[in-house]
């Protein structure tokens, strides 16, 4: 393990041991006794998934985020459809993908360990996991989270917007008890995956009644962009890699914010106050700065819970 890993791990286990003691349920070793080697299954089933398809991680990690923020980490975005339509359904949520690999690894832990781990353990365990195979930092999941019972596509509303200005996304933070360093690190994982050009088409057609482009897009890749993504006629899935290396997890994100080639709207926003864009400063000039503050992030961010069971069956409740 390089000097760099072992002090991310040393500094989750720290920030872990404070959410621990503020007498939050998770622990680090909640699944010593019960199912020691869930977190190695879970690992092995991200691998082997990414395998046959590199866009794993990048839904993995997005699954996580979307859970995370609407009613807490309690796999309530992997629960179907039902009498109501569920999160997964909701407008934010209809691109999310993956759930298979998640169904993969639950059917393969209960067949070690029946109803022991919950499925939102499990998403948290695969997001981490997703960012190593990513060639990103690792960290220690504090585990112990509960599966929610109840699944709203009316409350996906509330998830950040890529359309958000810097104000907007202090206060969906906020809310969940994330400070303006976790925004700025957890935007990071910007670094893995595609957009569809919904996503930034206000930046591109239309952005006000002054300009038709929003003037802080690079000229060149606002052109791109136009082209990909025409008014009318566009390909039915068209859209963007979030940056040129969207199967690996760096700090590029960073440095394209720098250089006015971010394609969300909430990207550029953290150039809009001075603490945000320092810090977006100084992730571009340190992989491991940015790294450090991810994992750290990501434990804060996981420690959020609302779930009562453990579902035998991710997609529905007991």
């Amino acid at each position: 393990m390089s000097s760099s890993s072992a002090l991310i791990l040393f500094s989750s286990l720290l920030i872990f041991s404070l959410i621990y003691s503020q007498g939050n349920a998770l622990s680090s070793n909640y699944y010593e006794n019960t199912c020691p080697q869930v977190e190695d299954i879970v690992t092995q089933v991200v691998t082997e998934a990414t395998k046959k398809d590199k866009t794993v991680p990048a839904a993995l990690l997005r699954m996580h985020f979307h859970d995370c923020f609407i009613r807490g980490c309690d796999a309530s975005v992997l629960l179907n459809s039902k009498k109501n339509t569920a999160e997964k359904d909701g407008p934010p949520n209809v691109s999310l993908h993956a759930f298979y690999v998640i169904d993969s690894a639950k059917k393969a832990i209960e067949a070690r360990c029946p109803g022991i781990v919950s499925c939102a353990d499990i998403l948290a365990f695969a997001a981490r996991d997703s960012v190593v195979v990513s060639g990103g930092p690792s960290w220690e999941v504090p585990k112990g989270r509960k599966d929610g019972r109840t699944s709203k596509a009316s409350e996906t509303i509330q998830l950040p917007a890529p359309t958000f200005n810097i104000n907007q996304l202090q206060q969906s933070f906020s809310q969940r008890g994330l400070s303006l360093e976790d925004l700025v690190a957890l935007s990071g994982g910007h670094t893995l995956g595609f957009s569809h050009c919904s996503s930034f088409n206000n930046r591109i057609h239309n952005f006000n009644n002054t300009h038709d482009v929003d003037p802080t897009l690079h000229p060149t890749l606002a052109a791109t962009l136009k082209g990909i993504c025409p008014l009318k006629n566009r390909a039915k899935n068209a859209g963007s890699p979030m940056d040129p290396s969207s199967t690996t997890f760096d700090n590029t994100y960073y440095k394209l914010i720098l250089q006015n080639k971010s394609l969300f709207s909430s990207d550029q926003a953290l150039l809009s106050n001075p603490k945000t864009k320092s810090l977006v400063t100084d992730f571009a000039s340190s992989k491991d700065a940015f790294f450090k503050a991810f994992a750290n992030s990501m434990i804060k961010m996981s420690s959020i819970n609302g779930g009562q069971e453990v579902r035998k069956d991710c997609r529905v409740a007991n």
